[in-house]
């Protein structure tokens, strides 16, 4: 059993990533799809379906790679873990790189981008940042 989900659900799209895999499988959850879901509305990766293989439902996530073939996805972070909660109020959202970035966070809305959640004026958990 994994105690952070999340990061689970991070490392394996990064070592995926680095070994240049088109997709790769994960154990579903609902706030791993979510996480996947806002990931794909950014553009980081190419799509992602909720499958059931063997009785298990997984995510299976398609990577991006730009027209040259580079990697669109350069990194993924997780900020708050398990032993660590990170919140944030509307008024203290987190950047990445000046805005270049993506942070994602949990709020009672749902999980979204701190540009979305700064338009819908809610706080919530820093999940993790992506750029």
């Amino acid at each position: 059993m994994v105690t952070d989900p999340i990061a689970d659900l991070l490392t394996r799209i990064r070592n995926a990533n680095s070994a240049e895999l088109e997709a790769l499988e994960v154990p579903a959850s609902r706030i791993k799809a979510n996480i996947v879901k806002v990931m794909k509305a950014e553009g980081y990766i190419r799509n992602f379906r909720l499958i059931n293989v063997h009785g298990k439902h997984v995510i299976r996530v398609y990577l991006k790679r730009d027209d040259r073939g580079k990697k669109v996805l350069r990194n993924l972070q997780r900020v708050s873990r398990p032993g660590r909660r990170v919140y944030v109020n509307v008024d203290s959202l987190p950047k990445t790189l000046n805005g270049a970035g993506t942070v994602i966070i949990s709020t009672p809305k749902g999980v979204m981008t701190t540009h979305e959640a700064k338009r819908q004026r809610v706080g919530g958990e820093v999940l993790c940042t992506v750029w």
